[in-house]
């Protein structure tokens, strides 16, 4: 235990603020509307979001406990901390140095908030980050295959996760593993995926993980997109945007907003493919106006607050019970057997809110470690951090591209950033990729 002493001091003040979160705010934090989505009874593949987490809730809805769902989700949290926190022993970092590492994953306030969410978010940064960690760990054809079952996993809870399987096959590949394990991966990988599309296929006619790529797509290009200069055929000239530039909303508004002329097209999947190519014209059409928008995005990287004082943010912990609305309210009392709407108990929730306005890693930090992990890996020749900090790359900047910015979908980079500066850091990296199997030498060879 003395070796790990680092770790129990940062360990127990993480636990009592998930402590705090389970008793300020009973029995879980709500966001409106996905969160409704994903506790309804009657499961099918999701139209806007793959429906991994919603088969996650069917699991657990016998309990009828949304209290459950939360606390899973901060012990699973702190049993990653734990496993990052092992990876870098491994490599050679001091108990001091690994703990401290972890502190990010531990105490950043939106790590909490997400934890606490009825959202898919907490359990997509674990099976990302777990996998990641498994296969930097020791590449076999067992940890390759885990590895790539947890990200087929993640691809069908968030879809941002689709190309990490890629990328950990590029870098089995690179890194000249063997065929085994990237074999393994990409079967292991292929399981969760393939089924998910197949059951799609058979609900809606189509092969695939959702139906609403391109309608992301087209909302980005809203924040640029002129007609004039794209010039669409008339069966594309409907989702032309009514208003002027300055005047437009942030993307994700255009697809839910009564304005939206998303909403003219009929047909969920016909409304999908028809979105997806403007927002493909739009963007060969005005390649520098894209550009620029996602760059505008990026920059919100730069911010060091995560959200002011008096901004209007679903990502604020409420100061008081918010009435759920009736239209989604049998949903959520469905699945906890009775009333579901987050309270708020003070003082404990007061201390909570407190926390949040300063317990967080500044973006700007964030950035700057990741950019050094991955120069100093170049550098120091550490190829195994190359893998998590290209990961958090990937992670941090193909939504501006996708869809927007949101500071939610910056958070699962955190414990890859942490990961990565560590693997940096540490005092021994393979130099060669271990064997998938190792045959003991003779005993008349040793030491030769």
């Amino acid at each position: 235990m003395s070796a790990h002493r680092a770790l129990v001091i940062a360990m127990l003040p993480a636990i009592g603020l998930r402590v705090l979160a389970v008793l300020g705010f009973p029995p879980a934090l709500l966001f409106y509307g996905d969160s409704f989505a994903f506790m309804r009874e009657e499961l099918a593949p999701g139209t806007t979001r793959p429906s991994g987490y919603s088969l996650l809730l069917a699991l657990l809805r016998p309990a009828h406990s949304l209290t459950l769902v939360t606390v899973l989700q901060h012990l699973l949290v702190l049993g990653l901390a734990v496993a990052v926190y092992a990876l870098l022993r491994r490599r050679g970092l001091p108990g001091w140095g690994s703990a401290l590492l972890v502190t990010p994953l531990l105490y950043d306030e939106f790590m909490l908030l997400l934890e606490h969410m009825i959202m898919a978010d907490a359990i997509f940064i674990v099976l990302v980050t777990a996998a990641v960690v498994l296969v930097v760990w020791r590449v076999t054809p067992t940890t390759a295959a885990v590895g790539g079952l947890l990200l087929g996993l993640a691809g069908i809870t968030r879809t941002v996760g689709l190309p990490l399987l890629i990328l950990v096959a590029a870098y089995l590949l690179i890194r000249r593993y063997g065929w085994r394990p990237l074999v393994a991966l990409l079967v292991a990988g292929a399981i969760p995926l393939g089924a998910y599309a197949t059951w799609t296929k058979v609900e809606k006619g189509k092969f695939g993980l959702t139906e609403a790529d391109g309608n992301f797509l087209w909302s980005r290009t809203m924040s640029f997109a002129d007609c004039d200069v794209i010039k669409p055929p008339e069966r594309l000239a409907v989702l032309c945007p009514n208003m002027p530039v300055e005047q437009r909303p942030y993307p994700p508004h255009w697809l839910w907003e009564d304005f939206s002329p998303l909403l003219k097209v009929p047909g969920t999947a016909n409304r999908n493919q028809l979105a997806g190519e403007f927002g493909r014209m739009a963007i060969l059409a005005q390649p520098g106006d894209y550009l620029a928008a996602v760059a505008t995005d990026l920059t919100e990287l730069l911010r060091w607050e995560r959200t002011d004082v008096d901004e209007k943010t679903p990502y604020k912990l409420p100061t008081s019970e918010r009435p759920i609305n009736e239209s989604v309210r049998d949903v959520a009392e469905s699945y906890e057997a009775g009333p579901a709407a987050t309270r708020v108990v003070e003082p404990v929730a007061g201390w909570l809110r407190a926390y949040q306005r300063f317990g967080y890693a500044p973006f700007p930090l964030l950035v700057l470690a990741l950019g050094g992990a991955l120069v100093a890996a170049l550098v120091r020749r550490r190829w195994d951090a190359l893998l998590p900090g290209v990961a958090a790359l990937a992670l941090i900047a193909s939504p501006p591209f996708l869809a927007a910015y949101d500071i939610r979908y910056v958070i699962p980079a955190i414990p890859l950033v942490c990961l990565a500066v560590g693997l940096t850091l540490g005092a021994r990296s393979p130099s060669r990729p271990e064997p998938a199997t190792a045959e003991p030498e003779p005993a008349g060879r040793a030491g030769a």
